[in-house]
């Protein structure tokens, strides 16, 4: 007779979830398996059960009270905050909360709110490159595509040379305006 194999475990391997270590003390771990038991779940299930329900309540943003203003909870912004590439998501986080950066992501956002190669804009009267500081003028392609070297610089791994630069002043040829400003428009600068 031949033998099969069976796998050991509870199932398939869940690709969705990430492992993170947290210390409890040993009352709240016991207090969380009875929760965990009460609901039918296993401690990590319930442990990210709870997580997601608290995020519910934790404000970002508190309301005014005014026409049924309750403020903005994390459970609230979670789709406009989430993106799974990383340069898209600081982006997201810095332009709503710039609040919650810590100092590195602080200085990150620094290095890119002051580059103009990352940002649509327009060329000033005075024929200087100009931005506003929006979502809708932040060239997250470009961002993604030097998203390294704004991480090293930031850091202090690398010197602030290797970030991309943009023509700061408009080229002479093309400076037969009449020095009023146009508005800010889908220019990118190279």
């Amino acid at each position: 007779m031949a033998k099969v194999e069976r796998s050991r475990g509870g199932g398939g391997k869940l690709t969705r979830s990430e492992t993170v270590t947290v210390r409890l003390d040993p009352k709240l771990r016991y207090l969380a398996e009875l929760a965990a038991l009460k609901h039918r779940r296993t401690l990590s299930s319930f442990i990210e059960w709870a997580i997601e329900d608290s995020l519910q309540r934790v404000k970002l943003r508190e309301g005014t009270g005014y026409n049924n203003d309750t403020g903005t909870t994390i459970s609230d912004d979670a789709e406009s905050l989430w993106d799974v590439d990383d340069a898209d998501r600081f982006a997201r986080l810095a332009l709503k909360y710039p609040e919650l950066l810590t100092h590195e992501e602080q200085k990150r956002w620094k290095l890119i709110r002051e580059n103009g190669y990352l940002w649509r804009g327009r060329y000033g009267s005075d024929d200087k490159w100009e931005w506003n500081v929006k979502e809708q003028s932040l060239n997250l392609e470009r961002l993604r595509e030097h998203w390294d070297q704004f991480r090293a610089v930031a850091r202090g791994d690398a010197p602030p040379s290797v970030l991309p630069t943009c023509v700061q002043q408009k080229p002479k040829s093309e400076r037969t305006r009449t020095g009023k400003p146009d508005e800010f428009d889908d220019d990118i600068p190279f």
